[in-house]
């Protein structure tokens, strides 16, 4: 069956992807429009391609579980003027330690104090309060710490498919005002 005449399916799934608090697979999607897979498949495409014009706000995120439906990362300005409370950004210390979890999970508190040199707890519980970080388990050692990882709300809130799109640590530090050895 071709997408061509499936106007009806096609705001169902829209409207899916917007509301739905978890990802959605192209199964589940099938099951709940009741088509089959390969007509979920494309008219993902359809909305991909919608949501690349300039007049849409709107973009598909295709995450290790499935899709959602996100906002354009150019268009943050206007959101952040809608939503933007005091206290609502993260600190320095929350920013830093997400990026240690992100880059080094899983790791645990300890680690993370280590290669910050000061204590993280306030900034962790607040990445854990927020959604973007959580514990993926224990690490086999004495004591059996807790072990972060980053949830897929850091992929959605970074429009990331996958911790492999993080940019590469080597290109992230900045070169050395005093030149290299």
């Amino acid at each position: 069956m071709g997408v061509l005449f499936l106007e009806k399916e096609t705001a169902a799934l829209e409207a899916l992807l917007l509301v739905a608090k978890e990802p959605l697979g192209i199964a589940k999607l099938a099951e709940l429009i009741q088509l089959k897979n390969e007509d979920i498949v494309e008219l993902l495409q359809v909305l991909a391609r919608r949501y690349v014009e300039p007049d849409s706000g709107f973009t598909l995120i295709e995450l290790p579980d499935g899709y959602k439906l996100g906002t354009k990362p150019e268009l943050s300005g206007y959101i952040e003027a809608l939503y933007h409370q005091p206290g609502q950004s993260l600190s320095n210390a929350a920013c830093e330690v997400l990026s240690m979890v992100a880059y080094k999970q899983p790791v645990t508190r300890g680690e993370i104090d280590f290669l910050r040199g000061v204590q993280s707890d306030r900034a962790l519980s607040t990445l854990v309060e927020r959604g973007l970080v959580e514990a993926k388990g224990r690490k086999e050692t004495p004591g059996r710490p807790v072990l972060f990882g980053t949830t897929d709300a850091f992929l959605v809130h970074f429009a990331l498919k996958s911790l492999e799109e993080l940019p590469a640590l080597e290109s992230l530090s900045e070169p050395s005002p005093f030149g290299t050895d």
